[in-house]
């Protein structure tokens, strides 16, 4: 169900960048996610959603860019994309993401897009302006090369080979892309095959870095959730998964459980293709 509501503001922002994303500012236009990755954090109790398959729309998101953005006096990346996605289905009817990225170039403001849709490349004309005055990044969650497999984890999203296409279109168009390695699910994606496929597919699309973590974390609500749904989709591994890790926050695999060789023992690390 989609709802629309009025939020009291719109940015939020720390006194410097994310080591991880170089984001300064953080913007949400929506509440919930149409996706529904059964792996989300964004499910668990604390984000206080509540019924996350609703999406709620933040109707005056747009007017309340327009008193925030000139207040600030730093020109830092605002991030988009880390508590829901900002190119979901709802985008099309709402198009607040445009409406942002349009704000964005008027008052000066680079921005990193963290997505997993195809619906990005409708806004490359905003997105190439913004680079060429600033700085545009566009990072898509990847976590398998299957699509299948990916439609099973991510079942609203954009198929993995269609974000794979939108990521080599915009990198031909001059956009900085890469991909969002994370999380990588214990018993399901951590082995060598599926990481170098990521690898060599993102390579292969114009990605020109790869964030990558190599685990997965799980609060109150969203680690119900996840059990529930690899109960029911990838029998016996819920078994697996709680003699590993039992309720412990941060899941990082030490080695591949589905092949032979050591996975790396670092949750996060940037890695650049090019």
């Amino acid at each position: 169900m989609i709802k629309e509501i009025q939020a009291k503001s719109i940015l939020s922002h720390s006194k410097a960048p994310d080591p991880w994303f170089g984001i300064q500012y953080t913007m949400n236009l929506y509440r919930g996610c149409q996706h529904q990755c059964i792996y989300c954090d964004s499910r668990s109790d604390c984000y206080q959603i509540e019924n996350f398959n609703d999406t709620l729309v933040k109707v005056n998101a747009l007017d309340l860019l327009k008193k925030e953005l000139p207040s600030k006096r730093i020109k830092g990346t605002i991030g988009t994309g880390s508590m829901n996605d900002p190119y979901a289905p709802v985008e099309k009817q709402y198009q607040l993401t445009r409406g942002a990225l349009n704000l964005f170039l008027q008052y000066g403001f680079p921005v990193h897009v963290l997505t997993k849709s195809k619906l990005v490349m409708r806004d490359v004309d905003l997105l190439s302006q913004i680079a060429q005055d600033s700085q545009a990044l566009v990072s898509f969650t990847i976590t398998t090369y299957d699509d299948a497999l990916g439609k099973k984890l991510e079942p609203g999203a954009a198929l993995v080979s269609e974000r794979l296409a939108a990521m080599q279109f915009l990198a031909k168009r001059g956009i900085n892309v890469g991909v969002l390695l994370m999380p990588v699910l214990p018993f399901i994606e951590d082995n060598w095959e599926n990481i170098r496929g990521i690898v060599e597919q993102a390579h292969a699309h114009g990605a020109g870095y790869i964030l990558a973590a190599f685990g997965m974390t799980q609060r109150k609500g969203q680690q119900e959730h996840y059990l529930r749904q690899l109960e029911r989709l990838f029998p016996g591994v819920k078994e697996k998964h709680l003699r590993a890790f039992g309720n412990r926050y941060v899941h990082i695999p030490v080695k591949s459980h589905t092949h032979s060789g050591n996975m790396p023992h670092t949750f996060g690390k940037k890695y650049w293709l090019k």
